[in-house]
């Protein structure tokens, strides 16, 4: 039996931090981060059954052309990615009353696809284009704390980096879904996306502190792996797709994070219709599910 200490709930028996119960999910997650972009998918929706709001956790659950989705706001940074993945994944796969996790045989895999923002470190990644994530490098030390082995291309690619970034602790690398990118990205640029413990100092970006490394950004964008798979490079960065990789693949969840690039940090450039960005991610993604 999990203790009243480690599986929290509410008086009204949900999860601690989303406030949802079992039946308040589907078994399709979009997620966001900015709680007011659910309103911008869920607008969408056929109809809507249920809407709740807990801190920066805002959901909607409604029917996009028959489909049941449910529309998520996850708050930024990996630090929240723990939180919104072990609570989903408690929701489906551990049973509330009994507190003991259900037989594997009775495990639910969820289906989760993130739909953000974010910046690109090439110029051919241009700002307005969507981008699928195949590979998530972490820059966070999330998976520190968990029982995560990377292997092959991932290994290598870690090293790599940690080398060529002089991190005094290893990155983590780990592949999305493969069957979801094949769904809903077949008409994005795919690319491998860093996620970054901030936006200002992890994320390159000076504003009246000095970077500890000045060409920080220089060995992003220049960074390369031979491997009998191609070239792997680094093609955009975020705050989350990492950590929902990683604690995806651990806890047997199909994830893939979907970008709208709304900056182009080798031109400089920042879209000045970002919404229209996102507005064109979200209706392709929609309709792409119900396909």
């Amino acid at each position: 039996m999990i203790h009243e200490s480690e599986l929290i709930l509410n008086a009204n028996g949900s999860i601690y931090h989303l406030n949802l119960l079992p039946d308040h999910i589907s078994d399709t997650i979009l997620t966001v981060g900015d709680p007011g972009r659910v309103g911008q998918v869920s607008r969408h929706f056929d109809s809507i059954e249920f809407e709740g709001v807990h801190r920066e956790f805002v959901t909607h659950v409604g029917y996009y052309r028959g489909k049941r989705l449910t529309v998520l706001s996850t708050g930024m940074g990996t630090d929240n990615i723990d939180i919104v993945m072990n609570e989903l994944d408690a929701l489906v796969n551990i049973d509330f009353m009994s507190r003991t996790v259900r037989p594997p045989e009775e495990h639910l895999r969820l289906r989760i696809i993130r739909l953000g923002t974010s910046g690109s470190l090439q110029a051919d990644v241009p700002v307005g284009s969507l981008l699928a994530t195949q590979h998530a490098v972490g820059l966070d030390t999330l998976m520190q704390f968990y029982p995560f082995m990377e292997t092959g291309l991932e290994t290598q690619v870690a090293k790599d980096l940690q080398q060529t970034l002089a991190l005094p602790f290893a990155p983590y690398v780990v592949r999305g879904s493969d069957l979801l990118r094949e769904q809903l990205g077949a008409s994005m640029l795919v690319g491998n996306t860093v996620t970054c413990p901030g936006f200002y100092g992890p994320q390159g970006r000076r504003l009246r502190l000095d970077l500890r490394q000045p060409d920080y950004m220089q060995r992003l964008q220049s960074f390369r792996h031979q491997s009998p798979e191609g070239d792997f490079r680094l093609s955009n960065f975020e705050m989350e797709t990492a950590g929902y990789y990683a604690l995806g693949q651990l806890l047997g969840h199909e994830v893939l994070s979907l970008n709208a690039i709304v900056a182009n940090r080798a031109t400089g450039e920042f879209a000045q219709n970002s919404a229209a960005i996102i507005d064109t991610m979200i209706e392709q993604t929609l309709a792409a599910l119900t396909r």
